[in-house]
């Protein structure tokens, strides 16, 4: 989000709550996340394909809504009303096409009308269609997160990616030869897909709560952390969405004194530190190491201040609606050891994986008629956790080799933790000591992560591999 949209956002919530104050809050949070799809979408080279791509994040939503929610639950009242207010906003949308308004909701011209009309009835007879003939069935649920991991994939692989591009200029009538892997880029699939996933795999293992159409595409869309998280667990959001209780007082300073940090977090900060950090065009121009390891140490930053800054841009609007989205950052950089790094940095994401991918892995290694040994399974776990990480951030070898550094990282770490706990355990006795343990480790722990951002900064691994080199005196 640009700064103009996020002084949008606050003046909107504001405005409602002066005048609205609670009264409609539930179809407030999903007419403007519904907004926020299309109006956050950042402008695509292909023709259309910046409405296009808000509107399948729809279609997917209540899709995943449709397979995850018994048939008794989907014919409600207010499920019809909500499914009637997404197509007329979607519509409203559409004909700003006739008004010149290109730009205020959409970043280009929407298609024309009655195209985008007659898909909209295809999707309502098909998705009338399906709730009919569907229960949520293991097959179902499954079929639905293969094809979100397909296109997950095919969005995160480059040359998937580019072949995908030329499919869509194809399509539009465009130069398929320009075709580019960055010509799509979807806003918030990543945070959607994974909040999908979440509400299937929880569906699976029964503990999904029941939710409304309209509660379930708030709690997908919800416009704060639309584009970068926090990733919010479906029972916790729903028990802060359901709730009647207007912000008070303390609610609002909190949220304000969030949205104030994150604003200097992320403009100011970050900004600053943009114009010294690590970049692939500045990589090979640097010829000092001393140069070199002040601008990986201001890419750490950078990714830090920028990320951590959107948190709190999105924890403190949430705030002033009632929701209190989860911390995603504690203090990151100030932990001893690689673990506790990675239980303060991005904290949603890995509390992710941790439930639907680590946990499960653990379990399925350990059980069996041959279950493999505690070390086999740390090695297995921690690797290849962080190899989906990795992939998470994109299919290139760069995000793969990050993953390994940190998977890899971690082993290293677990079996040192193991053989050096009762050495340390004597420097109780010692609290200077152990103090001095402590910020070497947090150092080193610093240093270790830093180096491994700089597979994040730059494009190629063969600049990457240099860069690294140099760093040392190569």
């Amino acid at each position: 989000m640009t700064l103009i949209n996020i002084l949008i956002f606050a003046t909107l919530i504001l405005a409602y709550r002066i005048i609205l104050r609670q009264r409609g809050r539930g179809w407030f949070l999903l007419g403007l996340s519904v907004l926020a799809v299309f109006w956050l979408q950042p402008p695509l080279p292909i023709r259309g394909l910046d409405f296009w791509l808000p509107l399948t994040t729809l279609g997917l939503s209540v899709l995943g809504w449709t397979i995850t929610t018994p048939p008794e639950n989907r014919a409600g009242r207010e499920n019809w009303i909500t499914a009637a207010l997404l197509v007329t906003l979607v519509l409203l949308i559409a004909a700003t096409r006739y008004l010149s308004l290109t730009g205020l909701v959409t970043p280009s011209r929407p298609p024309q009308l009655l195209l985008v009309a007659a898909i909209l009835l295809v999707l309502a007879l098909a998705g009338g269609l399906l709730a009919r003939l569907t229960r949520p069935a293991a097959a179902g649920l499954t079929a639905f997160l293969v094809i979100l991991i397909l296109v997950f994939l095919a969005l995160k692989i480059p040359q998937l990616a580019e072949q995908l591009s030329a499919g869509f200029r194809s399509w539009a009538g465009q130069d398929v030869a320009r075709a580019s892997a960055i010509d799509i880029r979807w806003l918030g699939f990543s945070y959607v897909v994974f909040r999908l996933m979440a509400t299937l795999r929880d569906r699976q293992t029964g503990r999904l709560p029941g939710m409304s159409l309209r509660d379930y595409l708030t709690y997908l869309i919800f416009f704060p952390a639309l584009t970068a998280g926090p990733i919010d667990r479906p029972e916790r959001f729903l028990k802060d969405l359901q709730g009647d209780r207007p912000p008070g007082a303390a609610e609002y300073l909190t949220g304000g004194r969030r949205l104030v940090v994150g604003l200097f977090k992320k403009f100011v900060v970050a900004d600053a530190l943009a114009l010294l950090a690590l970049s692939g065009a500045n990589a090979d121009q640097i010829q000092s190491p001393l140069w070199l390891w002040l601008a990986v140490i201001a890419y750490a930053g950078l990714i830090y201040f920028d990320f951590s800054g959107y948190t709190d841009i999105a924890i403190g609007l949430a705030r002033w609606l009632g929701i209190a989205l989860p911390e995603n950052f504690n203090h990151p950089y100030l932990k001893p050891n690689l673990t506790q790094f990675w239980n303060n940095w991005h904290m949603t994401l890995t509390q992710w994986f941790r439930a639907y991918f680590f946990n499960p892995l653990t379990r399925a290694l350990r059980g069996g008629k041959h279950p493999l040994g505690a070390v086999g399974v740390i090695f297995i776990t921690q690797v290849s956790t962080f190899l989906m990480i990795g992939l998470w951030h994109g299919g290139t070898l760069n995000f793969i080799l990050w993953g390994l550094w940190h998977g890899l990282g971690l082993f290293i770490q677990n079996r040192y933790s193991d053989w050096a706990k009762p050495r340390l355990a004597a420097l109780d006795a010692h609290p200077r000591v152990r103090r001095l343990t402590t910020v070497a480790g947090t150092v080193l722990t610093f240093f270790f992560v830093a180096l491994g951002w700089v597979w994040f900064a730059l494009p190629t691994t063969g600049q990457a591999l240099q860069v690294i080199t140099r760093l040392f005196g190569g």
